[in-house]
């Protein structure tokens, strides 16, 4: 089973087939599948899961807080169920491709009290732009 799988079953979360279906096709290192991928991948094994069930299961789970979900410039929002795992993302400029990456050191700790401007800072996203090997 997979890891997103039994996160949801230990919250109780109701697996239709569709839930289901749609868990097992984000599972997976690197996972950054839009919402039209998962619908495809989802569709072979379920041909008839609709996209607006797609969609609303997607909605769930960030809702759930069990999957994020990834901007990136000028292109369709991906879906990541990396939600355990503090990380950011690099993202290739050509193809869209994205990566998770760990890098060292502490995105909060390194921003300094005088350009936090009185925030309460609890969380730091930061993506990593460039060209992957295919399209450098």
């Amino acid at each position: 089973m997979s890891d997103l799988l039994q996160r949801l079953r230990g919250r109780g979360w109701r697996l239709t087939s569709q839930r289901r279906v749609v868990a097992e096709v984000l599972d997976g290192d690197h996972v950054h599948l839009t919402a039209d991928e998962v619908h495809l991948r989802a569709a072979g094994l379920l041909p008839e899961i609709s996209r607006a069930t797609v969609y609303n299961t997607l909605g769930e789970l960030v809702a759930l807080g069990e999957v994020l979900e990834v901007s990136t410039v000028g292109r369709a929002k991906r879906y990541d169920p990396n939600a355990r795992r503090p990380h950011q993302h690099l993202v290739c400029s050509g193809c869209g491709t994205v990566r998770d990456v760990h890098p060292v050191g502490d995105a909060l700790g390194d921003l300094p009290d005088t350009e936090r401007y009185g925030f309460t800072v609890g969380s730091a996203e930061i993506t990593y732009r460039g060209l992957c090997p295919a399209c450098a």
